[in-house]
């Protein structure tokens, strides 16, 4: 794709060439111009932080809530997908999760029957307790038998380790019963989180580039559904080879073409540098905004642009050709040829800049060698 030829032809040079010739070669004469260094770049047009949604789960889509151009909020879904295995699951643990919370609550069976052991042990404790403290004060007096004493404290003591094991069993169960509890509760948790992934959502505002599925479509996890991004001016995206970077900083104009829109021109401005090199093309990106919004966007379509890194106007310039090696020109002295050094500035694809050794008077020998 060409880049805007006869945009850059009218903005860069326009040398006029002069039919004289010197031992049949053509004679040109320097002009004084508005001279334009550009780097070209390449790339395409991108939405503003981009980014691509996937599915968390695998299953079959029943529900696309959202089309192409659609804008969305965070926390937006935009497919459902069915699970049935995922949903039997969050059905048992939530079974298990009610089972565990009843049995912890105050009407659990089991706890109640725990309580009336430990409650009536207690009370069995007490009473043997009494009766052994009060054969103990008649024992004191001489009053009753050794053997009715000794009975009463055996008793006693039965009582006082059942109601310690009546305890136990009881805190024991309920311990168990909270472990159980807090287990349920992490498996509900998890399989809920696991249905609620069988909604595909958004985690920002935007707006939705590209839909990638269609109901009924199977999806596997971590598949791209599709492509969102923000809701401002998208970014043109470009690749600056590495022998030019030096030349680019940011606020620099850019010129621009796509192959959406052939012929049609957009500026942009460059907007960020990305300090490390892509390895493997040898390339830098750089990113640069629109300085005003263009009619249509239209995504991921590639570009060719002009990054305009230096401008001089009313400067001396001379067709890129005409010289002789890098730093001379052969002229027309006296009606003979004679090579004449000079100190150049600028260069184009087309023209070269001229800072000293000839002026707009000179004639110059194009070609000769």
């Amino acid at each position: 794709m060409s880049v805007f030829p006869q945009y850059i032809q009218l903005l860069i040079l326009a040398v006029v060439i002069v039919g004289q010739s010197c031992n049949d070669h053509q004679v040109i004469y320097p002009e004084k111009k508005e001279l334009i260094e550009a780097v070209y770049a390449s790339g395409k047009i991108v939405p503003e932080n981009e980014y691509k949604l996937s599915a968390l789960v695998s299953g079959t889509i029943v529900q696309k809530l959202v089309q192409d151009g659609d804008t969305i909020r965070a926390g937006q879904p935009l497919y459902v997908i069915s699970n049935e295995a995922a949903q039997a699951r969050l059905d048992a643990a939530y079974k298990a999760y009610e089972i565990a919370r009843a049995n912890l609550s105050e009407n659990s069976p089991l706890l109640h029957d725990l309580r009336l052991s430990l409650q009536n042990a207690a009370v069995k404790c007490s009473t043997d307790s009494l009766n052994y403290h009060r054969r103990k004060n008649l024992w004191s007096k001489q009053i009753g038998t050794r053997d009715n004493l000794d009975n009463a404290y055996s008793a006693y003591q039965i009582a006082r380790n059942q109601e310690k094991i009546a305890e136990q069993k009881y805190y024991s169960a309920l311990n168990d019963l909270q472990v159980q509890y807090r287990n349920a509760h992490s498996q509900w948790v998890a399989a809920r989180k696991e249905v609620e992934e069988l909604y595909v959502r958004s985690d920002r505002d935007g707006i939705v580039y590209q839909t990638f599925k269609e109901a009924g479509e199977s999806v596997y996890v971590n598949e791209v559904v599709a492509m969102l991004g923000d809701k401002t001016l998208p970014v043109v995206r470009l690749a600056v080879d590495q022998q030019d970077i030096g030349s680019i900083r940011t606020g620099q104009q850019v010129l621009l073409e796509t192959d959406a829109k052939p012929g049609e021109i957009y500026e942009a401005t460059v907007s960020y540098i990305f300090p490390v090199m892509k390895e493997p093309d040898q390339i830098f990106r750089v990113d640069a905004r629109f300085t005003r919004a263009p009619d249509a966007f239209y995504m991921h379509s590639s570009v060719e642009a002009n990054i305009i890194v230096q401008r001089k106007k009313n400067t001396l310039v001379i067709p890129r050709n005409a010289l002789s090696g890098s730093d001379s020109v052969w002229v027309n002295k006296d009606g003979k040829k004679q090579k004449v050094f000079v100190q150049t500035g600028i260069a184009t694809l087309e023209c070269v800049e001229i800072l000293s050794g000839i002026d707009e008077h000179t004639p110059i020998l194009m070609a000769v060698q």
